[in-house]
């Protein structure tokens, strides 16, 4: 067999290990990444250790899953080793965090922007019962929020800084290197949603010294639902206590003590209780193979091709609400058009997966496992879709997704 001529040749060449590229032009990474054809295998490793070593599977993998699952993580973005541990998501991690806090005194402000994720600002939004005054930064288009408008909202009476490291609607990369000194500065703690970049965009927690970075697998990643990840850094993790908490969170839970929780001395004081062991076994394929091929070659093949497809696109006249400066965008594009969810579904009905939202029409996301063929298959199609009014017959009923 010959050996691949380019590093794009070789993302390809893995093409194979998901089974459905093998009849979709799947370019819907942002909302689900492709399934590796390894999960089958994972998931039986997990039914057969059921059924063949029961209750015994505890001591021989599962009970430390949220930890060693984790690891994995922690390779990808250069977390110390033990300082990921697993959730379901990103929802029960962002709560979690919000009970280590009190919000009585004068530095009770949680600030993030217009664009956060809905499910992230709902968790921050109900802390306003115990105390929490939440500032939202405006954007100023819709594409994204000026860094310069968060930093100057985050003074000395910030707490929390929850926000999303790319926009889950538009793919605009926020400067988190920028926001992270500002609230240092000010004695402020930062907690990235990295949702969205995990995968796909590099970054590196230490040298970028963010207090708190979370997420979940099924975008980028390629892990699937029911496994979220969570990072603290070391020093701060120490010294938090959760209140949403439980016996996973002990110093020796199997001294099944009463009364008050004695938080355990390392990574494990953020969990609480059982884990959901099979969605960690379902994740671990994607991991491995992000990990194996390394986020810089992602992005750089996904820069090269969003790039190439906002081009394309703006030569047909179609516009978006992208970032068109690569620096300033994760591994989504959009294309505004009208009649978005019909579009969707026209699509589908061609293999050509891809969603959208409100006010930025279709997103689009390719991985380091897509053609320039698929995307121009679907540049083609979107157009053909819209010329020849071919979404009218998916008006009624169609579906964002």
């Amino acid at each position: 067999m010959t050996a691949p001529a380019t590093q794009e040749d070789a993302l390809l060449a893995r093409r194979a290990e998901f089974p459905i590229l093998e009849k979709s032009t799947y370019l819907v990474n942002h909302s689900l990444g492709a399934m590796p054809r390894k999960v089958y295998d994972a998931l039986r490793e997990y039914a057969d250790m059921w059924a063949t070593r029961g209750i015994r599977a505890w001591a021989e993998g599962w009970w430390a899953s949220p930890v060693t699952t984790g690891n994995l993580l922690a390779r990808i973005f250069n977390a110390p080793e033990g300082s990921v541990v697993m959730h379901q998501n990103v929802s029960v991690i962002q709560g979690l965090l919000a009970s280590c806090f009190d919000f009585e005194g004068p530095r009770n402000r949680v600030v993030y922007t217009s664009m956060n994720f809905p499910s992230v600002m709902y968790v921050w939004e109900a802390q306003t019962r115990r105390g929490a005054e939440v500032v939202e930064v405006p954007s100023r288009d819709g594409v994204g929020v000026e860094t310069e408008d968060l930093l100057a909202a985050i003074d000395e009476r910030t707490l929390l800084v929850p926000i999303s490291h790319v926009l889950f609607q538009t793919g605009f990369r926020q400067d988190l290197a920028a926001v992270v000194e500002k609230a240092h500065s000010v004695g402020a703690l930062v907690v990235a949603d990295c949702y969205q970049s995990t995968g796909t965009v590099p970054f590196d927690v230490r040298a970028l010294d963010v207090d708190m970075v979370c997420g979940g697998s099924v975008k980028w990643l390629c892990g699937g639902p029911g496994a979220g990840y969570l990072y603290v850094k070391p020093g701060l993790r120490d010294r938090l206590e959760p209140a949403l908490t439980g016996w996973m969170a002990h110093a020796e839970p199997f001294a099944f003590e009463p009364g008050a929780q004695r938080y355990a001395g390392d990574a494990t004081r953020m969990l609480h209780g059982s884990p959901a062991v099979p969605a960690l076994y379902a994740a671990r394929s994607g991991y491995e193979i992000i990990g194996e091929i390394g986020v810089e070659a992602i992005r750089a093949k996904s820069v090269r091709q969003t790039t190439r497809f906002l081009e394309r696109a703006a030569e047909r006249g179609l516009a978006t609400r992208s970032p068109l400066d690569p620096e300033r965008r994760g591994g989504t594009v959009t294309l505004l058009v009208e009649h978005g969810p019909a579009v969707v579904q026209a699509l589908a009905a061609r293999d050509i997966l891809v969603d959208c939202r409100p006010d930025v029409g279709l997103r689009i996301s390719p991985h380091f496992y897509t053609t320039d063929d698929e995307l121009d298959h679907c540049l083609d199609s979107v157009e053909e879709i819209l010329a020849r009014g071919l979404w009218k017959e998916y008006a009624q009923g169609s579906s964002a997704y």
